[in-house]
């Protein structure tokens, strides 16, 4: 039996150093609204809408003044935890999913599995530490928020690349469409789990 239920969810996560709201729409047309402070990484979040099909309302009021670095995580930790909700048991979905983007010189390769392990393994020569204000390292680190969270498990190559915005910025969309594919309904297999375990 095929669901059509709408796969949302909303986390809000409020510690000393952030404030942060997330919803998703699992299934949406790539609407965002985004608020965190940090102008490249609402760019960059931006893409995981746009390409990936998932509405994202993200708003997050963090510690700015000392830097990005707990903004970024924990955008990352709650947006892992929103995703998981959403997706609920996982049964239906096609569970992988990989892409290839290219930008001008820049070429990066991700591979997600819904696996229900975290993992994350990040390969991103940058050419430089700063793209505008935001520190390179900080990609990092909203990945690993965001695997720990979702469970899921990551694998990220930037192939190449001499420009680090074009570096992020493939990185980020081939994120997107491999989330699109991995959290598409797939219907031959509708309700099922993808696994020879039974659950995930």
């Amino acid at each position: 039996m095929t669901t059509t239920a709408p796969r949302t969810a909303e986390v809000t996560r409020h510690t000393a150093e952030t404030q942060i709201t997330v919803r998703v729409n699992l299934d949406g047309t790539g609407q965002a609204k985004l608020h965190t402070g940090i102008g490249f990484f609402d760019h960059m979040l931006d893409q995981i809408a746009r390409h990936g099909l998932i509405d994202l309302d993200i708003h997050a009021l963090g510690d700015l003044h000392i830097d990005g670095h707990h903004t970024v995580e924990d955008v990352g930790i709650t947006l892992g935890q929103a995703v998981a909700k959403a997706v609920g048991d996982k049964r239906g979905i096609r569970r992988y999913g990989h892409a290839y983007v290219p930008l001008d010189e820049a070429l990066s390769r991700v591979v997600v599995d819904f696996s229900g392990r975290p993992g994350l393994v990040c390969h991103v020569p940058f050419k430089s530490g700063m793209i505008g204000t935001f520190d390179t390292q900080l990609m990092f680190e909203f990945f690993q928020g965001f695997v720990n969270h979702a469970f899921v498990t990551l694998h990220i190559d930037n192939l190449r690349g001499e420009n680090a915005h074009h570096q992020a910025e493939t990185v980020f969309k081939a994120f997107a469409r491999a989330l699109r594919a991995a959290l598409e309904r797939d219907p031959r297999a509708a309700g099922s789990i993808p696994s020879t375990k039974g659950s995930l």
